[in-house]
């Protein structure tokens, strides 16, 4: 079964435009081998931080959007986690609302 998640993750400031494409497509075709479809990428830039983060007062910002099996999220977490370009990241699982056919009153 396929759920809704968002990975908000916070890479180093100090990283150039190339090395933070070759981060993007690193996690991306991560999530793509795991199953993952319909990825959204957005790049928000950098950002300053609301506090400092392993000596970083700024971060460069990318969220992703997507689809995939809950088993895809671990290995991306773990991914980010030993990676020296993440400062920080975040996975959160969305809610669906489906559209419910609204109940017709009985009339009596």
């Amino acid at each position: 079964m396929t759920t809704v998640y968002e990975t908000m993750y916070i890479l180093r400031p100090d990283l150039g435009d190339e090395q933070v494409e070759q981060a993007i497509t690193k996690y991306q075709s991560l999530l793509r081998e795991q199953g993952s479809e319909e990825i959204q990428i957005q790049n928000r830039g950098k950002r300053r931080l609301a506090y400092e983060i392993k000596k970083h007062r700024d971060g460069i910002y990318i969220q992703f959007n997507y689809t995939a099996p809950a088993k895809a999220i671990a290995p991306l977490e773990r991914a980010m986690r030993l990676s020296e370009e993440v400062i920080r990241y975040l996975t959160v699982k969305q809610e669906v609302h489906e559209e419910k056919p609204a109940k017709v009153a009985a009339t009596v």
